[in-house]
């Protein structure tokens, strides 16, 4: 269970306009303190998409299937999208903006944005479904952690280099693809109840 949402809130991760948030801050200031901003605000994310999921997987299981089955549809809706968005003029504002001057400034420059651009995105999303699907929150929220936790240290120590070989848009395609498969799934259990 660990691997397997690990996989898929990565491949959602890695096609989020967020990663590039992630490559921007770590193009301006020291790429440790990005990345301790980075994992903590991440951490904040996981916390709240599990706690959500479980909620949701307190209800009974054929309303249950038929929601996984809709949430799975949207996180592949917005992972596609969000691929397929050109975001080159976005970084611009980014640049002039004054820098932090403490690595702890950094740290919460960090935390800030990641914990504020990843509200409601397809990650979150994936996370709050997967934990309803598969009742176990805290293997859910672990391997959610990693995935996001090692696209994030790409983004900070790779990301130029990953965007050169893998366009953003194929990963789109593929995490959008495996949602829309579980989605299906879902879908059929509903239907069979």
């Amino acid at each position: 269970m660990v691997a397997i949402t690990f996989v898929i809130v990565a491949l959602a991760e890695v096609a989020d306009t967020s990663g590039l948030v992630t490559l921007v801050l770590a193009t301006r200031f020291p790429a440790r303190w990005v990345l301790l901003g980075v994992c903590a605000g991440m951490l904040v994310h996981v916390g709240i998409a599990v706690a959500a999921g479980s909620l949701v997987g307190l209800l009974p299981e054929r309303p249950l299937e038929a929601i996984l089955a809709v949430m799975f549809l949207l996180g592949a809706v917005l992972t596609i999208r969000e691929g397929m968005e050109d975001d080159d003029d976005d970084d611009d504002d980014d640049e002039e903006r004054e820098a932090p001057r403490t690595r702890w400034a950094v740290v919460a420059t960090a935390f800030g944005i990641t914990a504020l651009s990843e509200l409601a995105d397809p990650s979150q999303i994936l996370t709050a479904t997967l934990t309803a699907q598969y009742d176990d929150p805290l293997l859910v929220g672990i391997g959610a952690l990693l995935g996001l936790w090692a696209v994030s240290a790409l983004a900070v120590y790779g990301g130029n280099r990953l965007r050169q070989v893998v366009p953003v848009k194929w990963v789109a395609w593929v995490a959008g693809g495996i949602m829309v498969v579980l989605a299906v799934i879902s879908a059929v259990e509903a239907i069979r109840g």
